[in-house]
């Protein structure tokens, strides 16, 4: 554990001695793909959730 905290802090460290304009761009090279993985994930979870209350209603339209 001790090891992953050393390399966090290095890269940390290396982070914030970056200029600013290189960690905005640092930020969303990482930040994006990860919050768009985070909500296709939820979607999905979030669809099979609904997909599966058997008290949803269903519209007419379904009925036929």
């Amino acid at each position: 554990m001790r090891a992953l905290a050393d390399w966090w802090d290095a890269i940390e460290l290396w982070v914030t001695q970056l200029a600013f304009p290189f960690q905005v761009v640092l930020a969303i090279l990482v930040l994006l793909p990860l919050c768009w993985a985070a909500a296709g994930l939820l979607d999905r979870g979030v669809d099979a959730a609904v997909a599966r209350w058997p008290w949803r209603s269903r519209s007419p339209r379904d009925r036929s």
